[in-house]
């Protein structure tokens, strides 16, 4: 089972790193945004196929800069099983990659591309790259708790997974100026076998994870739910086919400028891909929320 294989390999295989140390920068040769990819119309495509997404390896949890000219994602050495957080950044409209560090958590970029959230930790961007890894605190430094994925959005609210706790999902947000303690989201959306790595919408309009439920396509679905104006959160609704299949969808993540979807599907061999598509069903999806 897809789910299984996720928590083995974040108990035994994550390596902890103390600080972001980059590796030599290659040139890819590729031009313009998004890698100089094509972009995807309404069917779901790999994205950066023999680059980015390789057959081989295993990729996970891409996120950019605002500017989108840096993206970092994860990738699992299928000869080692090691996660490795890896950044491609453009520079004179030339892409440049690199392997960042181990992988911390499920690496996630804050919306204004000066966080890097690493689960329960985080690394500040400086004049020169980024800092050393920090703790979020006691409120989230919890031996009790397993944080895979922590997505901010622009007004500060943290939304996180707990695979240690039933894979709950929880919220923490700012009233007032003071982080508040997270809390459990309702239980329309914590229902189902797990519900693990999710993300906010920057304006905080609508969270999207991913979890196994009855009524689902395959192992993994992706879902959504969109904030209602009195601040509740809307029923739960599956992606659909035009992005679950039977395979394992996971990884959520909307682009800074809204036009595309970013997920992860994975095999039951075990090998996975980043793919993305048009975002323009997110909002059909809307009206039913």
């Amino acid at each position: 089972m897809i789910r299984t294989i996720n928590c083995f390999l974040i108990a035994t295989s994550t390596i902890i790193a103390s600080n972001l140390v980059g590796a030599k920068e290659v040139d890819t040769g590729l031009h313009g945004p998004y890698l100089g990819q094509t972009p995807p119309g309404k069917t779901a495509k790999v994205f950066a196929p023999g680059l980015l997404s390789t057959p081989k390896d295993r990729e996970y949890t891409i996120s950019f800069t605002p500017d989108l000219k840096e993206l970092y994602f994860t990738r699992m050495n299928a000869n080692t099983n090691e996660w490795w957080t890896i950044t491609y950044k453009q520079k004179d409209n030339r892409w440049y990659g690199s392997t960042l560090a181990p992988r911390v958590g499920r690496p996630t970029l804050s919306p204004d591309g000066n966080t890097l959230h690493l689960g329960n930790q985080y690394s500040s961007r400086t004049d020169s790259d980024w800092s050393q890894v920090k703790s979020l605190g006691s409120m989230f430094n919890n031996e009790n708790w397993g944080i895979m994925r922590l997505s901010s959005s622009s007004s500060g609210t943290y939304i996180l997974d707990d695979y240690k706790n039933g894979d709950l999902l929880r919220i923490s947000e700012v009233k007032n100026g003071v982080r508040q303690a997270p809390k459990p989201l309702p239980a329309h959306i914590n229902t189902g076998k797990w519900n693990a790595p999710p993300f906010i919408a920057p304006d905080d309009s609508y969270i999207i994870w991913d979890g196994e439920r009855p009524q689902g396509f395959g192992d993994t679905d992706l879902y959504i739910s969109f904030r209602k104006s009195d601040g509740s959160w809307g029923k739960a609704l599956n992606l659909g086919p035009t992005v679950n299949t039977t395979a394992g969808e996971a990884g959520g993540y909307m682009s800074p400028d809204g036009k595309y979807f970013f997920f992860n599907r994975t095999t039951s061999m075990g090998n996975g891909d980043i793919y993305w598509i048009d975002s323009e069903f997110i909002e059909t999806l809307r009206s039913k929320g």
